[in-house]
């Protein structure tokens, strides 16, 4: 029997389940294989003892809709960097890829697929450089990967943030208010671009488009007549103004290569209120609510297309290389190109010039 093995890492993404239950189903197909899981990556590989599961038909039976991961996930630890606390107290990593390997052969694991972001698919890169035979699946709620025209789990969470600017509509009109609307995206600006759009936001500030404040509060002003009318703005985490950092929540954490962005939201209250604004504000930070819940069907979809597509992928010996979508195929390309740049907000971008035409302000 033939042993694949599959790993969900990074954070969590509507759809991760509708993977799982694609490739063993695909799997159950061909006699010869067996499909098990790591729990929280490939730490599940790296403990001892080894947290790992048998994935079979009725153990994905109606996980499709579910949010979240059955296999849990987690962006701390990996097989490059797994953290070691020191006798002082400080931490540090060590490199324990050879050790992963030498453990999954042993375990007779003959193929891996690794359903992860940006940081998920160099990992995936680098231990295809060490001979194991690995395939990426596309996961990221950012949308922020070139390789691929979309990833599921984008749809859901714009859909979550659409939701969001209309409820914040109703309240804003109600006490003419400012309503800013934080969401996520890190450094790419996808969800919340989508959002505002959608929502029928008047301002929207992104990270590829660092603001002028004077310029925001301008257009906040041109909202109101005699302290009458109401203005949304839709903020991504990684947006900031001209020459200012990023809003960061913490520094690195233990095991975590990524400093945590948020709190842009309410920077840009304070930033506002100090150059004159004095209408009444909010802040609302919509925060993980963006990454749970039941996957809309579009990323059930696609997710499911996927999954199928990445077992197929294993059988035909097709390692080094991701999952991606080309409208309209389900193709694939080397984890090399994956991961060569992120895929940000431009002004070629056609929703962009979408946003302009309808004169939502980006604050540049």
């Amino acid at each position: 029997m033939k042993r694949c093995l599959i790993v969900t890492g990074g954070g969590d993404c509507p759809g991760l389940n509708a993977v799982i239950r694609a490739i063993v189903k695909r799997a159950a197909r061909e006699k010869e294989w067996e499909i098990i899981g790591s729990i929280e990556a490939f730490n599940g590989i790296l403990r001892e003892p080894t947290e790992i599961v048998i994935l079979d038909e009725k153990a994905v039976s109606g996980i499709h809709y579910r949010g979240g991961t059955i296999l849990q996930t987690t962006n701390k630890g990996g097989p490059f960097a797994w953290p070691i606390k020191e006798k002082d107290g400080s931490w540090s990593s060590v490199d324990r890829s050879d050790e992963m390997l030498r453990k999954m052969q042993y375990l007779g694991i003959e193929a891996v697929i690794n359903i992860g972001g940006d940081g998920s698919q160099r990992i995936s890169q680098k231990l295809f450089e060490k001979g194991c035979n690995i395939i990426g699946v596309p996961k990221t709620i950012d949308n922020d990967l070139t390789a691929t025209d979309s990833t599921f789990g984008f749809q859901t969470a714009v859909q979550i943030a659409t939701e969001a600017v209309d409820k914040l509509v109703t309240t804003a009109a109600s006490h003419n208010r400012v309503l800013i609307l934080e969401v996520m995206g890190r450094y790419a600006g996808w969800i919340a671009l989508n959002a505002a759009v959608a929502g029928g936001a008047e301002i929207c500030l992104l990270p590829e488009f660092p603001y002028d404040v004077n310029k925001v509060l301008e257009r906040v002003n041109r909202r109101f007549e005699r302290d009458r009318g109401f203005v949304i703005i839709v903020i991504s985490e990684g947006a900031r103004a001209i020459g200012k950092d990023f809003s960061i929540l913490s520094e690195v954490e233990i095991g975590n290569e990524n400093r945590r962005l948020g709190g842009v939201a309410n920077v840009l209250m304070h930033q506002l209120k100090e150059a004159g604004c004095d209408h009444s504000m909010r802040t609302t930070v919509l925060g993980h609510l963006q990454r749970g819940g039941v996957p809309i069907a579009y990323d059930r979809v696609l997710a499911t297309q996927f999954g199928v597509k990445a077992f197929e992928m294993v059988l035909d010996k097709e390692f080094g290389r991701m999952v991606s979508y080309r409208h309209p195929k389900i193709t694939s390309v080397s984890l090399q190109e994956a991961i060569r740049e992120p895929n940000l907000v431009d002004d070629e971008t056609a929703l962009m010039n979408t946003a302009r035409g309808i004169d939502i302000s980006f604050g540049d």
